[in-house]
């Protein structure tokens, strides 16, 4: 990290942390494990973040498409224009779980040789990390869209997005829609859904005030 400039870390759970080991694998970087972050969820980690990049091993029935790295990574830092972005990344034994996955935006996956795919941790940040530097030194990409209106909202960070997914859980729960005892596939569909939306932190309030309604009229929320 320290080698391309990224010196913000974030750890989820760490088994040892302070460790020697560590510190003396980092050698002229413990600066950054001393600035490193414990948090206890991912969710933690990703709060106030509008955009986070999970790395994926392989396409996934559920959660974003797993594109190429620089690509992904050239829509990552102009996603940085909004606000604070993240690279997510699994352990070294077995990775990401799908739940993970499906709290991030984008996912990519490092074209290894299929013959032998093996990359172990260190290596597979040290690369999207080189990816990030290469593509902010080479200047912004071009954004999409680019001279129309810009939005008058930003983005929604991750937390407001939880905040949102547990709201419309429980209008739906109330409602009969959704019955948690047999949970099927619906919610992390949504996920999907609202996930390729992109939604910004206005629309994130619009919708919640719709949930808001319709618990009111219902008789499941407040009054008002």
């Amino acid at each position: 990290m320290k080698t391309m400039g990224i010196g913000e870390l974030y750890l989820v759970e760490p088994k040892r942390f302070p460790d020697p080991e560590a510190d003396v694998r980092a050698t002229g970087a413990v600066d950054v494990l001393q600035r490193a972050s414990v948090v206890g969820s991912l969710d933690e980690a990703l709060n106030g973040c509008v955009f986070a990049v999970a790395m994926s091993a392989r396409q996934r029935d559920l959660g974003p498409a797993v594109g190429q790295p620089r690509e992904t990574v050239a829509r990552l830092l102009v996603e940085a224009g909004e606000g604070q972005v993240a690279l997510v990344f699994g352990n070294e034994t077995v990775g990401l779980s799908n739940e993970d996955v499906l709290r991030c935006q984008a996912a990519v996956s490092i074209p290894t040789d299929p013959a032998f795919s093996s990359l172990n941790l260190g290596s597979a940040v040290q690369l999207l990390c080189y990816e990030c530097r290469m593509t902010a030194f080479a200047g912004r990409p071009p954004v999409a869209g680019q001279g129309v209106t810009p939005f008058a909202s930003p983005a929604a960070t991750a937390d407001e997005t939880e905040g949102f997914f547990r709201h419309l859980e429980t209008v739906m729960t109330a409602t009969g829609f959704f019955n948690p005892e047999q949970p099927g596939r619906l919610l992390p569909k949504l996920r999907r859904l609202f996930g390729r939306a992109r939604l910004e932190r206005d629309e994130i309030n619009i919708l919640r005030g719709i949930l808001s309604a319709t618990q009111s009229q219902t008789g499941h929320g407040r009054k008002g």
